[in-house]
């Protein structure tokens, strides 16, 4: 992460929560944090251990894993299954409400936001009075590189 009013604030949500739960605060899950808010867009734990094996850290796998379960915990990143068999991850401080579009052929993830989503989700609450905390949504199909070679 670039040095940044957005680093110090994710290090102290992380430091914080690591301090309330009595974890360690160790190098490694500060270098997976940091190696995670320097990605845009999606990953998954095998790519961020190549990558970070790349880069000469000297991060297990195992670490990787039990970070990963800490930094969803404390909400700085989430958990996306796009129908494979590996869960996605993304950064999530300051990332906003967005859903999802699938491609089922090459499984390219775009990101998108659309007002009435929110407008969907706020008459939702009223009409039930349900209290909604977030909100998962993905579309599956063809993105057009595939749809062309269809």
């Amino acid at each position: 992460m670039k040095p940044s009013k957005e680093k110090d604030s994710v290090m102290n949500i992380f430091i914080s929560y690591l301090k309330r739960k009595g974890y360690r605060k160790t190098h490694e899950r500060f270098a997976i944090l940091d190696e995670i808010y320097s990605i845009s867009g999606h990953f998954d734990v095998e790519s961020l251990y190549e990558k970070m094996k790349n880069k000469k850290y000297a991060v297990s796998i195992a670490t990787l894993y039990n970070t990963i379960e800490l930094l969803l915990e404390c909400g700085l990143i989430k958990k996306h299954q796009f129908g494979e068999n590996t869960s996605r991850y993304e950064k999530s401080f300051k990332g906003g409400n967005h859903d999802h579009l699938i491609c089922t052929a090459c499984g390219e993830v775009v990101e998108f936001w659309n007002p009435a989503v929110k407008e969907i989700q706020e008459a939702a609450t009223v009409s039930t009075g349900f209290e909604v905390n977030y909100h998962a949504l993905y579309f599956y199909g063809l993105c057009p590189k595939c749809k062309s070679h269809k």
